[in-house]
């Protein structure tokens, strides 16, 4: 088992009872619950809460090793998967296997500007959670100390790039540290001054929701102060500004000294290394195509699942699947299955995905909900929002210490994690 995200997880837990010896190889000795990972970069969470050590999860599976490293390619032919990166500094390393399934992920694209990622961190990792936590809070210290107006504005311009869940998520929790958080904090600057830019080349935000809940979720956003500029697209950022275009083919100049990536995904470079073995190409997001039963091409006993593979059907179709948390849980689900089921002489069917719907938060008790045609917006979508993320986190002890936390922070409008933990940026 190669990752140990929310498909890895869901696969080895369906087969810590089965007849198996499963070794999970990851280069992170942890799951991390990527949706609350913006709630990290803006304050309110700890990494701690979001993320749970695998060899915890699987301490009770006798039959499950978690090994610490990063693959590095496969050797289908001699069914070998190649580690390197141990802690031991032994060198690489070849894993025999009988069955593999490959769950590596994705990250975000910069659409081919990959130079952009210094300037413009995501937040699909705790390490980059992190650091955008640390230029979001130096930003306001910056601004603090600025005596210049126009310097100060551009510290307090925040400039949030895809206006998807995480986009729409992270930008209203800085338009309520802006609003809420910090409001009495500082004594020279109006934290409430903070423009709050959320850009989209759609041409709404959260695209993939009914056009009446986008609407929503833009007049939320509104009123804590963010801006969607939707049909527009970043053309170039540099160390104090953002150029954006617009549909009309307009250009404008930002001068924002905070930027955060939310836009676009690309497969994990593991599905590139994987198709190559087995001979077939990937897409353009860098996804290796499978079976309608998330196979390999010739190669039944690999199975790849997540953002990292393009399903297709028994006609060879791809099978459009939302890059989200659910497929890839089920996915994880169906796979460790299908391995049961092969191990007992039974042929697995086709996967098939049920969406449950989507749910995105904008701020204190206001969220969006798509749920079979069912939509909900404001209070009551808020607390669905809660108890679904609240269910699907990892650990009772994780589940607990959150909801706590959600609670102080709603009645006090307080983050408990404000600490910059290193230097602040420079004003040069």
């Amino acid at each position: 088992m190669v990752g140990g995200g929310f498909g890895g997880v869901q696969a080895v837990r369906k087969l810590r009872r089965a007849p198996v010896d499963v070794t999970l190889v990851d280069r992170r000795n942890f799951s991390l619950f990527q949706p609350l990972v913006y709630q990290v970069a803006t304050g309110a969470l700890s990494p701690g809460e979001v993320a749970s050590p695998l060899r915890g999860i699987f301490k009770r599976s006798s039959n499950v090793h978690v090994l610490l490293g990063e693959v590095t390619g496969f050797d289908l032919e001699n069914r070998r998967v190649l580690v390197d990166g141990m802690p031991d500094d032994g060198g690489p390393r070849e894993l025999p296997y009988d069955s593999l399934i490959v769950a590596a992920g994705s990250g975000y694209s910069y659409f081919g500007h990959d130079e952009w990622s210094g300037l413009a961190p995501d937040v699909k990792s705790l390490e980059s959670a992190l650091e955008v936590r640390r230029r979001i809070l130096s930003a306001f210290e910056a601004a603090e100390s600025e005596p210049d107006p126009g310097r100060r504005a551009s510290w307090l311009t925040f400039v949030v790039v895809g206006a998807g869940p995480t986009g729409v998520e992270l930008a209203g929790q800085i338009g309520e540290i802006a609003r809420d958080t910090l409001r009495r904090d500082f004594r020279s600057i109006d934290t409430r001054s903070a423009r709050i830019l959320l850009v989209e080349m759609a041409d709404r935000v959260l695209p993939l929701f009914p056009p009446g809940l986008s609407r929503s979720a833009a007049r939320a956003l509104e009123k804590l102060g963010v801006t969607p500029l939707t049909e527009h697209r970043v053309v170039d950022i540099d160390d104090g500004s953002v150029t954006l275009t617009s549909a009309a083919g307009e250009t404008q100049r930002v001068a924002a000294r905070t930027v955060v990536w939310a836009a676009g995904v690309v497969a994990s470079e593991l599905a590139g290394r994987l198709a190559d073995a087995a001979g077939v190409e990937v897409d353009r997001a860098g996804r290796v195509p499978v079976r309608p039963d998330l196979t390999l091409p010739g190669h039944p006993e690999v199975t790849a699942l997540g953002d990292m593979a393009l399903v297709h059907d028994a006609a060879g179709k791809p099978v459009p699947l939302p890059g989200l948390a659910p497929v890839a849980m089920q996915q994880g689900r169906y796979a460790g299955r299908a391995v049961r089921d092969r191990i007992r002489g039974r042929q697995p069917g086709p996967f098939h995905y049920r969406d449950k719907g989507n749910l995105a938060t904008i701020g204190r008790a206001k969220a969006v909900a798509d749920i079979k045609g069912l939509h909900l917006s404001g209070l009551f979508a808020w607390l669905t929002w809660l108890f679904v993320h609240l269910f699907y986190l990892i650990g009772f002890q994780n589940r607990l210490i959150v909801f706590i936390r959600w609670t102080i922070s709603f009645v006090t409008r307080g983050r408990g994690e404000r600490l910059i933990s290193s230097g602040p940026p420079s004003t040069t």
